[in-house]
């Protein structure tokens, strides 16, 4: 994409997208706390402050570093309108990312350009549509037919998400398999080796050590290439 095109581009659509993501998003946090104030205003249920508190340090100290890894990691793949859209709609490792990189891969375009990033918003618009549809068909028929479920059919609902990351992993594996081994080998040290490090510390320990290393390794090829 020339100069002219990019400068288009960032005109026509980033600039909106940035716009348009902003409000957006700022607008879904009080909506957010709708419930919590009908609570408060209709029934006068109100925890303490102390015990709020105590909660938001709990959550933030468990997910807490995925506000800066989640964006970085999934930013080249989403790009910018995919998430705004993907933070919005939620479900992002487990739909909408797999639903942007299936996109890629049908159209045969690359993540992390802007024919990438145009798929993926397309890709992940009709996951939020179908996610919507499918959601409120199984929240309203999930508990007549759960029961009826024997206990292993429940417990195989345990390894949906990490059957996902593992087709996803392959999938980018089969591509750039030197930074599929590279995060492989990351992953069993952290874990096997290690073995002491808590979850939320393993994830963004592989993702950008194996970032760092596939820019180190795009560079030293261009520079062998420029030589």
């Amino acid at each position: 994409m020339d100069d002219q095109n990019l400068n288009s581009y960032e005109e026509i659509f980033t600039k909106k997208i940035i716009k348009t993501g902003r409000w957006t998003l700022l607008g879904a946090i009080p909506l957010c706390l709708l419930p919590a104030l009908y609570l408060w205003f209709k029934y006068g249920a109100i925890p303490p402050v102390k015990t709020i508190l105590t909660a938001w340090f709990m959550i933030a100290s468990i997910y807490g570093v995925e506000y800066f890894a989640t964006p970085i990691s999934y930013f080249p793949i989403l790009g910018m309108s995919g998430t705004y859209m993907s933070f919005l709609s939620g479900n992002i490792a487990n739909v909408r990312v797999p639903c942007a990189v299936v996109a890629q891969d049908v159209i045969g375009v690359k993540g992390g350009t802007n024919e990438g990033e145009l798929v993926a918003t397309l890709g992940i618009a009709g996951s939020i549509i179908t996610n919507l549809i499918v959601v409120t068909i199984a929240a309203l028929a999930g508990n007549v037919l759960i029961p009826y479920f024997p206990p292993v059919v429940m417990k195989a609902f345990d390894y949906v998400l990490p059957a996902i990351f593992g087709a996803l992993f392959s999938l980018f594996a089969v591509k750039y398999p030197k930074y599929g081994i590279f995060g492989m080998a990351i992953s069993a040290f952290l874990v096997i080796v290690i073995g002491v490090l808590p979850t939320w510390l393993v994830v963004p320990l592989c993702s950008f050590t194996t970032i760092g290393y596939a820019i180190y390794s795009y560079r030293h090829r261009k520079l062998q290439d420029e030589h």
